[in-house]
């Protein structure tokens, strides 16, 4: 959902030497946990979110890049929301979470207080479920599966930006590059794959792509695995000194639907980073990446099997989390 780089926004690198999260962690996760809790939370939340899509569909993958910068850092644990401070540079501030929009920390944070208003729920609900439950409720309205949340997870204690390093996707990154990050987390390269295919939404800045549109090489100066149209059409709108606020969409073809697209744009050579490119030219993946560009029901399939996954990486319990009561602030 980094790569995710704008969501990018697109959904992504790691240093992580090897990160083994507790599995009595995961295992305290389940459906339905805030029904004796805060019976009605799912509903409260998905009414935040719906708001919000009606006002700016930038909401979605904002939304769904901010749950995978979080789980992929330091686990899922809502830590990548702290604003920094005087004395602390949080995640959010690190050169890697520079690109991600307003948007999806204001969907949580405005849940949160949704949430909070209801005196039996007030203060019992987590930033990071809330974060888990709103991206669950993006993909939907932007026309993806929907599926039920494992909940149970505590807000994190720390957020530092140096903890960012290493551990989020770069768009240059090779198979090889995608597969081990991915696996440092507990998660397969078909789990790979089919998180990459939410790059069927959002955005990136030029500045992630431009190596790929002028100077590649001395004897390519576009990437050759580029369709040519699709690259010149890139160079129309990333011009060489473009203003760096300037985004393009992930997805050419359907960027405000989630769908199977992404992989029909790889067999195409419409992937807008060498890192979604390799999924088609590298012999391993490209059977999956055909498998998904023709079957919206298989690729759906996989995708929620892999949030899941992705959702239960470095979850807190006990003494390691809390509940913030401000999900931009430790208690």
């Amino acid at each position: 959902m980094g790569r995710f780089p704008l969501l990018a926004v697109a959904l992504w690198s790691l240093s992580l030497s090897v990160c083994v999260f507790p599995d009595t962690a995961s295992a305290q996760l389940k459906q339905n946990y805030y029904a004796n809790i805060c019976p009605n939370v799912e509903n409260i939340v998905r009414g935040v979110v719906n708001t919000k899509f009606k006002q700016t569909f930038v909401t979605v993958p904002a939304t769904l890049r901010l749950f995978f910068h979080d789980c992929f850092v330091q686990g899922c644990d809502a830590s990548v929301i702290i604003a920094s401070t005087g004395s602390n540079t949080a995640e959010k501030d690190n050169p890697d979470n520079l690109s991600l929009a307003g948007d999806g920390f204001d969907t949580v944070i405005k849940a949160k207080a949704e949430v909070d208003k209801n005196p039996t729920c007030r203060n019992k609900v987590s930033c990071a479920d809330i974060l888990t439950m709103a991206t669950r409720d993006v993909i939907a309205l932007s026309g993806g599966p929907s599926y039920a949340v494992e909940l149970g997870r505590l807000d994190g204690l720390s957020s530092t930006s140096a903890s960012v390093n290493g551990k989020l996707p770069q768009p240059t990154f090779n198979l090889n590059q995608l597969t081990s990050l991915f696996a440092a987390n507990g998660l397969s390269q078909t789990d790979m794959i089919a998180l990459s295919g939410a790059h069927t939404l959002g955005f990136s800045h030029c500045s992630k792509f431009a190596n790929r549109i002028y100077n590649f090489s001395r004897e390519n100066p576009v990437d050759p695995t580029l369709d040519k149209t699709y690259a010149a059409q890139l160079q129309a709108m990333c011009p060489k000194n473009v203003d760096p606020t300037i985004a393009i969409n992930m997805d050419p073809t359907t960027p405000k639907k989630f769908d199977n697209v992404y992989y029909q744009n790889l067999q195409q050579g419409k992937g807008l980073f060498t890192s979604d490119e390799v999924l088609f030219t590298d012999s391993r993946s490209k059977p999956t990446v055909n498998a998904w560009a023709s079957s919206s029901t298989a690729f759906e399939k996989a995708f929620v099997q892999a949030i899941t996954k992705l959702g239960r990486v470095g979850v807190k319990t006990g003494k390691n989390g809390n509940i913030r009561r401000d999900c931009s602030v430790f208690n």
